[in-house]
């Protein structure tokens, strides 16, 4: 009889990534679909995106990683077909591109709701907080650090 090792594992990321100097592109109607979009092609690609939503110039996503992947690629995956597919379906007057860094820290199952709550309410939260402000509050919160890819 032979015995297949399984394993149970629960990895879920914060990830928050810009568009290209931060150009407000992301407005209303083309951020829905370029979240769709991003959910949809994401599914084909293995990639479990728990959460995501964003502002005019961001997204957050949570992910919950597989046991196989890691969050450089996952976020290179997420971030190259997006704009490969938004500059194809022209959604945008201007070559579109996402900055080439991104911000990611891991989550706890006590923050989980707090977290999908915050992710979903992201037009109301910036009607008062910039994104500037709330990315140096992350880095602060989660103590960040600048790596290389």
């Amino acid at each position: 009889m032979h015995f297949c090792a399984m394993s149970y594992l629960r990895i879920l990321v914060h990830c928050v990534w810009t568009t290209k100097k931060r150009i407000p592109y992301l407005r209303d109607q083309i951020r829905n679909e370029i979240i769709s979009h991003i959910r949809e092609n994401a599914k084909l690609k293995g990639i479990c995106i728990d959460h995501i939503n964003g502002y005019h110039e961001h997204l957050h996503a949570l992910i919950s990683l597989g046991g196989q992947q890691n969050i450089s690629e996952v976020m290179q995956k997420i971030k190259g077909e997006s704009s490969f597919w938004i500059n194809k379906n022209r959604l945008t007057r201007l070559k579109f591109e996402w900055q080439d860094d991104y911000w990611a820290v891991s989550i706890g199952m006590n923050q989980l709701e707090i977290l999908r709550v915050y992710i979903r309410k992201q037009v109301e939260h910036h009607q008062k907080v910039s994104f500037e402000d709330e990315l140096n509050k992350l880095i602060e919160e989660y103590k960040l650090e600048r790596v290389r890819d």
